[in-house]
């Protein structure tokens, strides 16, 4: 069969000069692992795969074979919208269409009114059983278990390339995604892995996988996709260790703070760890995951901001994830905080996070059951910068300006200048140049979002939960970024099906191998 496989990275076909420069440099090298997986799979079972992403390059329907017979997209939720109107497109010209990947998991009902098949957990066994044909659309599918082997590097190098080496060459940016391990030990509530269970990969691939790249790709990026990387540090460093000292690549990947300490940051020096991103989250929350007890505010700043400072000596790019809006945040003092951790260790690049209401998330199932959650809001607006939720302790117009006061401080000469000067390596200072650019971008989509509430009656009430169809503003948003697609999709297409799977899913056999199936169509759910 010819098959398509398009892994959206970007949930717009309209872009800003920035948007546009900031999405070839930096959201071209986030391909998952999934997707590449699935291509190599294809071509295993003996089909014809067409693999590609989507980073704003061109029109994103020209990027698959127009006569393909099955369409798989991913997409994260905020890429959402462009990938109903995309899986339109490919039906009418006779493709069986396929989502999977964060969005297909958090919203699988709402998924299934576009798609012939919303695919959950996934395997080579459950991409055979579709492409033999064997489901019956609207259907939801599962291989009923988490992904425990996935393709070899070698095996997905052809995907590799397409996705991340421009004219078939690595760039200082391109990357080679990888995987150790599946799941996630920690809770937290606004996680989609809260309740995955952590499990390590074989390790016996991983090794033949570390050498492969070494070899055939010297000097290339690796990117560990781990929700929470190296929870089991020494059976991962071990295998790294198992390649000589001046062939290890460069490696980033995203880890707790609880994790890395002592010793083990000597060992990530030494296997050539170049960029980290721990998880601080919030200054009155989540603190399990910062290695400081149940210290909150200043106290945990103190810690973790040292904790910083200790790693910086031995990794040169550092980044911290925070999410601001919880339901323990209230006030000027999580913002207050977190400019003073960045005046304190300048070298570290801030990702600011809003909670957004996954479903399948502890986070979705309380705000749902509040009614905190803005129904009519598409869920191509799940992500920084909107406001989908009402948020405990703050109006609309209160979090905008906070998080205008945050982004104004990162994005101030003085702070640009720091980062600069404190970041070690040429190639990382030209890096921190360019996010400031895109942040400052972003600073100013904040600031129109919030003249616009401040001014428009019905945007405020609409924020502040009173029933109202989604304002007219989010509408002209929501169209201008879909471009030519905005025709494909109504008004009714765009209002979110937040209607969960029922826990209780039936079992059922296929080909002599167990799958789940959930036989459900939108008017069931």
């Amino acid at each position: 069969m010819r098959v398509g496989i398009l892994d959206l990275l970007v949930p717009s076909v309209a872009h800003t000069a920035v948007e546009a420069l900031h999405n070839r440099l930096f959201k071209r090298q986030l391909a998952s692992i999934t997707p590449q997986a699935i291509a190599a799979w294809c071509r295993q079972l003996g089909h014809e795969a067409h693999y590609a992403t989507y980073y704003g390059q061109s029109d994103p329907g020209d990027l698959l074979p127009r006569d393909a017979q099955v369409v798989f997209i991913a997409a994260f939720t905020q890429a959402s919208a462009l990938a109903y109107a995309l899986a339109k497109r490919f039906r009418q010209a006779g493709a069986l269409t396929v989502i999977g990947g964060p969005h297909a998991r958090a919203f699988p009902l709402d998924c299934l009114r576009f798609f012939d098949l919303v695919v959950q957990d996934c395997d080579k066994d459950l991409i055979d059983d579709i492409l033999r044909g064997s489901f019956d659309p609207p259907l939801i599918v599962s291989s009923g278990r988490a992904l425990r082997e996935i393709p070899s590097v070698a095996e997905r190098l052809p995907d590799i390339r397409t996705a991340s080496f421009p004219r078939g060459r690595p760039t200082l940016l391109s990357n080679v995604p990888m995987l150790s391990s599946v799941g996630c030990p920690y809770r937290c509530d606004f996680c989609v892995d809260w309740n995955n269970p952590f499990a390590l990969l074989p390790m016996d691939q991983l090794a033949r996988d570390l050498h492969f790249v070494a070899r055939r790709l010297p000097g290339t990026l690796v990117a560990w996709h781990d929700p929470n990387f190296a929870v089991k540090f020494d059976s991962v460093m071990e295998v790294m260790e198992t390649v000589p000292p001046g062939a290890r690549s460069p490696y980033l990947m995203g880890s707790s703070l609880t994790i890395l300490r002592g010793a083990r940051l000597r060992r990530l020096a030494e296997t050539n760890c170049v960029y980290a991103a721990p998880g601080i989250e919030s200054w009155a929350d989540y603190s399990n995951k910062a290695g400081v007890g149940s210290r909150v505010g200043l106290e945990k700043l103190g810690n973790v901001a040292a904790h910083f400072e200790a790693l910086h000596q031995y990794v040169p790019g550092l980044g911290a994830c925070f999410i601001f809006g919880t339901d323990a945040d209230a006030g000027s003092e999580p913002i207050d905080l977190t400019i003073e951790f960045l005046r304190r260790v300048p070298f570290v690049w801030p990702q600011m996070n809003i909670p957004m209401p996954y479903g399948g998330t502890p986070m979705f199932d309380q705000l749902l059951a509040e009614g905190r959650i803005l129904t009519a809001m598409p869920f191509s607006f799940y992500y920084t910068p909107f406001l989908v939720i009402r948020l405990r302790n703050y109006t609309a117009l209160e979090y905008y300006d906070e998080m205008l006061r945050f982004y104004s401080a990162v994005t101030s000469a003085p702070m640009t200048a720091r980062r600069v000067w404190s970041t070690r390596r040429p190639g990382l200072k030209g890096v921190q140049l360019l996010r400031t650019l895109s942040m400052r971008d972003s600073r100013s989509q904040l600031l129109r979002i919030r003249s616009r509430i401040a001014r428009d009656r019905a945007l405020s009430d609409f924020h502040d939960g009173r029933p109202a169809p989604l304002p007219a503003f989010y509408r002209a948003v929501s169209r201008r970024r879909l471009g030519p697609y905005a025709e494909l999709l109504s008004d009714a297409d765009l209002t979110p099906e937040l209607t969960q799977v029922p826990p209780a899913v039936p079992v059922a056999r296929l080909s002599g191998r167990a799958r789940h199936d959930v036989r459900l169509t939108p008017e069931a759910g």
